[in-house]
């Protein structure tokens, strides 16, 4: 975490409506990132990050969905890993030694991942992701790529395969044969551009004649898209509230409810990029609000959801605003219908649509009985060869792969 979290300056906000996604995401950026990077080489990287549009959509006068799926590989976690590899490649331009990416995956993160950085001259990125506990098109977006991408198959949780990669970065042998980063949102440079589309989505209320604070319902597994909103609302963002809206591994909710953090047995769900039962970004939220329950429980709001409550979710909004959700991004509406019941039914709330429903299509269709609208690029991806490397949760193994790898 920064010592200091800067304030965006007033006139920003007072002329957030009239700018673009770019300017908002470079304002912000120069604002975090000013004293480390040249000015040109921030907005240059912001430019070339935000090739698409993360819209806001309204269901009604009170519920607004953040669509974050417009990138390519229909994620919200492209934004980060595409702003990510390019920072690296920054870094790494003059460096002679290749560096090498370790990422643990609950499905988004390694397809958003290994097309950011895909063909990145010096950095290498493996992949771990927990065999059958993916979607297929989510497997086929991270195994079919090669060439500077590796994906390794962990007969194990995404905890597991996160327990790996955390356990190699402190391991002596290997940082001393190789140089290792992340690009996991245990990685900070993951985190700052996920603020931007917190930004960008006051932006586009203001714009429409909303001028309230909203409240927004994100949808929450590792928590590294909640912590970059709570950041965003430190640097100022007029944001009423946030909502964690959980599935069954719900550690953050129990932890808003009785004030003890317990770690917990990832459980499998249909919402599985939300299957994290130890979410690293924890101590980050911690630490922002030092380590003070009734200060965070001003700014958050937490519940958790059982999958029968999720599909009724997605049947709800299908029917009542013809809005075909993902089971991510209806597990964060369940949060925003529970807050209207339990907290203020008058708030704005924006809900956070994480992924396309297209990439849980084996889900989507026997709920709504449809088959959500198929991108091209993922049909194109469903045909490609899988290459994956296939092993235990065993660290052992692991090491001794990647010095394999380095010798």
């Amino acid at each position: 975490m920064p010592e200091d979290i800067p304030q965006m300056p007033q006139r920003f906000f007072d002329n957030i409506h009239v700018l673009n996604f770019r300017e908002i995401a470079s304002a912000v950026a120069l604002t975090l990132l000013g004293d480390d990077l040249p000015a040109d080489v921030i907005v240059r990287i912001v430019d070339e990050t935000l090739s698409f549009n993360t819209p806001l959509v309204k269901l009604d006068d009170k519920n607004f969905i953040l669509e974050l799926f417009h990138g390519p590989t229909l994620a919200f976690k492209d934004v980060g890993a595409r702003f990510m590899a390019r920072l690296m490649a920054y870094y790494q331009k003059d460096s002679s030694e290749k560096c090498t990416v370790l990422v643990a995956t609950s499905g988004d993160t390694g397809s958003a991942v290994a097309n950011g950085f895909y063909g990145v001259e010096g950095i290498d990125v493996v992949l771990l992701y927990p065999s059958g506990k993916i979607s297929k098109i989510q497997e086929q977006q991270l195994t079919t790529l090669g060439k500077n991408i590796t994906a390794i198959e962990i007969e194990g949780s995404f905890d597991d395969c996160q327990d790996l990669v955390k356990q190699a970065f402190v391991d002596d042998e290997l940082n001393d044969k190789m140089m290792l980063s992340s690009a996991n949102s245990i990685n900070l440079a993951r985190l700052i551009p996920q603020t931007f589309y917190y930004f960008n989505a006051v932006a586009q209320l203001r714009n429409r004649g909303y001028n309230e604070a909203p409240v927004i319902s994100v949808p929450s597994g590792n928590l590294g898209n909640l912590s970059a909103g709570l950041i965003a609302k430190r640097m100022g963002l007029p944001v009423k509230s946030f909502i964690a809206a959980c599935n069954k591994n719900d550690s953050l909710t129990k932890y808003l409810l009785n004030g003890e953090y317990m770690a917990q047995k990832t459980k499998h769900t249909i919402s599985n990029a939300m299957d994290v039962g130890n979410p690293s970004n924890v101590v980050r939220i911690q630490d922002l609000y030092g380590y003070a329950i009734p200060f965070l429980k001003q700014d958050l709001h937490s519940w958790s959801f059982f999958d029968e409550e999720t599909r009724d979710m997605m049947r709800k909004a299908y029917k009542k605003y013809n809005y075909i959700l993902d089971p991510h991004g209806a597990v964060g509406l369940c949060g925003a219908e529970k807050y209207h019941k339990m907290i203020d039914d008058d708030d704005i709330i924006i809900t956070v649509e994480t992924a396309h429903p297209a990439k849980f299509g084996d889900i989507v269709e026997p709920v709504l009985g449809i088959k959500p609208p198929m991108p091209e690029r993922l049909e194109k991806v469903l045909h490609l060869e899988k290459k994956a490397i296939r092993m235990g949760a065993d660290f052992g193994v692991f090491k001794e792969y990647l010095l394999g790898r380095n010798a």
